[in-house]
């Protein structure tokens, strides 16, 4: 039985992470943390992960930026992995992660949807093909009360792009204050935000007189849920270092 601990547990994702562990017959949760609201939960809810005296297998992240500090202290003195869904961190942040992966065991990704890794391959891919004369654009949709922009997925799927392409590319964020011809050697990447828009993304492979269209869309958040506990099952009984969807789906080939 791995036993989780889920911080963000009284938001949107950390209900359904927790609803996610309850279907889920080889986990259960331990403990949440959450600064905000009242808990809604059935297990014991924590404002901090001062005061903490449980030990999870490991830790599903669905909160906040500013909650990362607290959690890798605990990860780290506890030797507990820990599975990273939050997107919005800072260059520094995203440093920290990096370093606590060379101690402990760390699922880190924007997305944990197997469907949008499933895009990411093949924009890879279509890339590998038309990447040099094709231009690229990444086009991200998200509910209106999303702050991060461009969301993480987008810059996971632009750097997965960039990765295959022979020279690396200028990402390109506002053709508004660009006033100039697009060149050849970018990728742009645009927001919009609105409505109840759990998730779409959009990756265009625009050439002469044909466009390539690669696109995925999350119906509900759900599908991040279950895919954060099924890397959490995973990531228990691996050893310290950096892991993203692909070394799950690699497991499970």
């Amino acid at each position: 039985m791995t036993k989780i601990a889920i911080v963000g547990c009284n938001g949107k994702m950390g209900y359904f992470v927790a609803q996610a562990v309850k279907e889920n017959a080889a986990c259960e949760t331990l403990f949440g943390v959450d600064a905000y609201g009242e808990s809604r939960c059935d297990f014991p809810v924590y404002p901090s992960f001062d005061g903490v005296a449980e030990i999870p297998d490991v830790i599903i992240d669905f909160s906040n930026p500013a909650a990362l500090d607290g959690m890798l202290d605990f990860a780290l003195k506890n030797s507990v992995p820990c599975v990273i869904c939050t997107t919005g961190y800072s260059q520094e942040q995203v440093a920290q992660i990096k370093a606590a992966a060379e101690k402990i065991a760390v699922f880190y990704s924007g997305n944990m949807s197997l469907g949008i890794n499933l895009l990411i391959e093949l924009s890879k891919q279509a890339a590998k093909v038309l990447g040099g004369s094709f231009d690229i654009e990444i086009v991200e949709k998200h509910h209106n009360l999303k702050v991060d922009a461009p969301s993480g997925t987008a810059l996971m799927i632009a750097d997965a792009v960039s990765d295959t392409l022979e020279n690396e590319p200028q990402y390109v964020y506002d053709r508004h204050a660009y006033r100039k011809k697009r060149s050849k050697n970018e990728i742009g990447i645009h927001s919009v935000r609105g409505g109840t828009i759990v998730g779409e993304h959009e990756v265009i492979f625009a050439g002469h007189d044909e466009v390539v269209t690669i696109s995925h869309q999350a119906q509900s958040k759900e599908v991040f849920a279950v895919g954060a506990v099924n890397a959490a099952a995973f990531l228990a009984n691996q050893k310290a270092g950096m892991y993203s969807m692909s070394d799950l789906l690699a497991d499970k080939l």
